[in-house]
């Protein structure tokens, strides 16, 4: 686990689950030593997580497997997205889920019920998924050649952005219902984004959302970086999904 964001200790436990069925001021010397080995346990941790996705990323190629890292605040829609999107997809590729949240296995199950392969990851208190994590969940997984994997990482705007899963893409949801300077306020999770969909356009008529203030934001983060506006829930701009998704 990192210490980047505090969620290492006793009870920054790791659960992989295969989800079957119905499962329920100014520093003293001292003060400058101690955040110089911070920092480098920092690194180190890093290091070591990009070493273990560089050889997960590696691995599914060979297999041609493509992990798509789906990342947002809680609440943005990321796993009505992933249902409508596994039962849109169904029998044009097979389509597998790694379910990433700190308790419970209620998003896994929502997805169980697409009839989908599905592994949930229980973080304890971490607040992300990392590669080692993800490279068990795979092993459980065991997902075929030419497959699909979508990682649903925890709901957060920090810390998964840090951290490289060995995915082939990042895709970062936002939804109408959160605050349009969302981009402005957490830059990094955009800036390392392939991707960026924002959902539930259909509630846009009852919301007070800027819609071109959001846009703008994201651009000035990274300019190169895809749009799309989707709704989830009534079906809209999903056609443009599915074709980004065909094309990785």
């Amino acid at each position: 686990m990192c210490s980047t964001c505090g969620c290492s200790g006793e009870d920054a436990t790791t659960r992989v689950t295969l989800v079957e069925g119905h499962g329920h001021g100014h520093g003293h010397p001292h003060d400058h030593e101690h955040e110089t080995r911070t920092v480098l346990l920092e690194q180190d941790i890093l290091a070591k997580n990009d070493v273990l996705a560089a050889a997960t990323r590696h691995r599914l190629a060979e297999h041609a497997v493509t992990a798509i890292n789906l990342m947002s605040s809680p609440g943005s829609g990321k796993t009505t997205l992933l249902e409508r999107t596994v039962r849109d997809l169904a029998g044009r590729r097979e389509t597998l889920v790694i379910e990433g949240d700190q308790e419970t296995w209620l998003d896994a199950q929502r997805i169980r019920s697409t009839g989908t392969k599905v592994v949930q990851i229980n973080t304890g208190a971490g607040c992300h998924l990392d590669a080692e994590m993800l490279d068990r969940g795979l092993a459980e997984l065991a997902p075929p050649d030419g497959s699909l994997v979508f990682v649903e990482n925890v709901g957060n705007l920090v810390c998964p952005a840090l951290f490289d899963l060995g995915e082939a893409a990042r895709v970062v949801i936002i939804s109408v219902t959160e605050g349009a300077d969302k981009p402005a306020k957490y830059p990094y999770m955009f800036r390392t984004a392939d991707l960026v969909l924002l959902n539930k356009i259909d509630l846009l008529p009852y919301v007070d959302f800027d819609v071109d203030l959001c846009l703008d934001l994201i651009r000035r983060v990274k300019p190169d970086v895809e749009l799309l506006p989707v709704s989830a829930t009534r079906g809209d701009g999903l056609d443009a999904w599915h074709t980004w998704l065909a094309a990785r």
